[in-house]
């Protein structure tokens, strides 16, 4: 095998797709900026126990370990930013009021997330800490979509779900964590089979909720059947409330719901969403409430936000035609030399042409050059 042989799901990132992520990144970050999330940057490597506290399994199969050099200690690459950036509210910011925070930056899987994925993405996220209300969910909703609406994401549209339901459904059964994850994997797909042969020994009652809830997916009026096929659990009826309010108050885009989809289980605690752009079969975004993450770092508090990964997003979007760039001759005069600042100072990309070489570029255009007139550097079109 080739030296140079990157391992799989891992890639070179070449100059015009990587100049489109980076735009993507900056979009992003200035639309958090907007609503006054503030950048935090976390270190890619922590101790591993710090890493992976309250993480649960899923995270840590995800994440590669090695051995701190100085300390002996092992280490942990991060496999997601949420945890911490939970840490930095919980123990470095600390305050009193709701916190908006955001971050981008690289996250490393042992395994892809699916066959086309990276095990390298590059991470964009927001959360915002301290606030209970659905105010806070309407808001990193917003967020998601205003951000994706910027970069010309087309044609987005809104998944709904609570992971409440179906925890309240499944409130008071002694279940073990390898059937109760096969459960949820079973609800997710809409796997009936798997679903009655997983809770054949089940109460009734329970078995048939979760048969009810598989075929509960669709427009609005999935809600009103919720309401009627359901158990009047509590629970229940306030997670069907509250995403009927998050759904009222969404405008200009397509919702839907799948109260079945409980990704995440063990992780989210509300309202969850997931959002897809036409022509992309999986989802460019997930988030909602998780007001457990804290717990673990001594500071149980309201969370929200989602995430995203920039090498996703960028391939979901039509890919940027060429930048337009001014070709001027090589030279170290004084008046070519200034002509170049100039135009560089405008904003403008100038690429010189070295002597006995023609530019090879894939991410700019030279439509136009800088050419000397009756001794002045002028710019004109090519081929005038």
């Amino acid at each position: 095998m080739s030296a140079w042989v990157l391992p799989d799901h891992i890639a070179d990132v070449l100059p015009s797709e990587a100049r489109h992520i980076e735009e993507l990144r900056r979009t992003l970050l200035d639309m958090a900026r907007c609503y006054g999330y503030e950048l935090v940057m976390p270190p890619l490597v922590e101790h591993l126990e710090s890493l992976l506290t309250g993480a649960g399994e899923a995270l840590d199969l995800q994440t590669f370990k090695l051995v701190d050099q100085l300390s002996g200690r092992m280490l942990g690459l991060r496999a997601d930013s949420t945890p911490q950036v939970a840490r930095i509210d919980a123990h470095l910011l600390n305050r009193r009021g709701v916190a908006r925070l955001c971050y981008c930056g690289p996250v490393l899987h042992t395994r892809p997330g699916s066959p086309q994925a990276s095990r390298e993405p590059l991470q964009f996220g927001a959360e915002i800490y301290g606030h209970s209300g659905l105010e806070a969910d309407l808001e990193v909703l917003s967020l998601a979509l205003d951000g994706l609406n910027a970069v010309q994401a087309n044609a987005l549209a809104v998944d709904l779900a609570d992971a409440r339901i179906v925890r309240a459904l499944l409130g008071g059964l002694a279940v073990q964590q390898q059937e109760l994850a096969e459960v949820h994997q079973a609800l997710a797909t809409k796997d009936r089979s798997a679903l009655r042969s997983l809770t054949q020994h089940w109460p009734e009652p329970t078995r048939e909720a979760l048969h009810i809830l598989v075929q509960l997916y669709g427009d609005s009026q999935v809600l009103i059947e919720a309401e009627k096929a359901l158990p009047a659990l509590p629970a229940v009826r306030e997670a069907l409330s509250n995403l009927k309010w998050l759904a009222g108050h969404l405008d200009g885009v397509k919702v839907s719901f799948d109260l079945a989809d409980s990704r995440g289980y063990a992780y989210y605690s509300g309202a969850t969403f997931a959002v897809y752009a036409r022509g992309v079969n999986d989802a460019l975004v997930r988030g909602g409430r998780y007001d457990e993450v804290g717990a673990v770092f001594g500071r149980n508090r309201p969370a929200a936000g989602f995430s995203l990964d920039l090498k996703t997003l960028v391939a979901a979007l039509p890919p940027q035609a060429q930048r337009a760039a001014i070709r001027a001759p090589w030279g170290h005069t004084a008046a070519l030399r200034a002509a170049i600042a100039d135009w560089r100072a405008k904003g403008e990309t100038v690429v010189c042409a070295l002597p006995g070489h023609e530019s090879e570029i894939d991410e700019f255009h030279c439509d136009r050059e800088l050419t000397e007139v009756a001794g002045q550097w002028v710019v004109q079109s090519v081929g005038t």
